[in-house]
């Protein structure tokens, strides 16, 4: 074992996205298997190496973490994203919340018919520029500092520029009225780790395509 952490996940965004982001963020270093076969994910569920049966899988610290919140704040907590008392970590708890329920929208979105998309596509645009990006634009605003929590930077700056530039790929002038999201944005960018992991080449993965949705169907349903 190199000691770095192993995450199990197909090649592409999915559930995984967001632990890859924290974990580059954090400067950590992981090596990635990638299922590729129902067979492969078959083996996992059999060996009882997934307790729900479900992927992401990251193994860290002599654990097998499934289910991507608690490995989320687990990392987090690990390297030092998670504040510095129990209301700074509430305050990160909420925001990673609402941004976790837009990015569950745009998560299912390549899995759309069709005939949903157009649809589908409007409803992302309307939460995020009336019920999401509001309410980190007003606090950003409001105390006048570069993070989201406690001035520091944290988990909750990861997963909202991680979901920022997810809603851009798709409606790319959203942030035109949040100033304060895109100085957010640009700050976020040329921190050291992120600037890293948003270069080609990075363990980023790229929007889902045709081949990761067939990926997905074949080995989940």
């Amino acid at each position: 074992m190199s000691g770095k952490p192993r995450l199990t996940y197909l090649n592409g965004r999915g559930r995984m996205e967001p632990v890859r982001w924290l974990l580059a963020a954090a400067g950590v270093e992981f090596e990635e298997i990638f299922l590729e076969t129902r067979e492969q994910y078959e083996k996992l569920i059999k060996d009882g190496v997934l307790m729900f049966q479900q992927v992401p899988l990251v193994e860290i610290d002599g654990m097998k973490m499934v289910q991507t919140r608690a490995i989320l704040s687990y990392i987090a907590g690990k390297y030092n994203l998670y504040g510095k008392d129990l209301k700074e970590r509430a305050l990160i708890d909420m925001y990673v919340e609402g941004i976790a329920d837009l990015m569950q929208m745009i998560l299912m979105f390549p899995f759309s018919p069709p005939e949903a998309k157009e649809k589908n596509l409007d409803s992302i645009k309307e939460r995020a520029t009336n019920r999401y990006f509001p309410v980190f634009e007003k606090v950003l605003k409001q105390h006048g500092q570069d993070f989201l929590v406690g001035n520091k930077f944290s988990w909750a700056d990861v997963q909202l520029i991680e979901a920022i530039l997810a809603v851009e790929e798709k409606i790319p002038a959203v942030l035109s009225g949040f100033p304060q999201l895109q100085a957010f944005k640009v700050r976020m960018s040329n921190m050291p780790t992120i600037k890293k992991f948003l270069q080609p080449g990075s363990p980023r993965k790229p929007p889902p395509d045709e081949r990761y949705i067939e990926t997905v169907m074949k080995i989940f349903k």
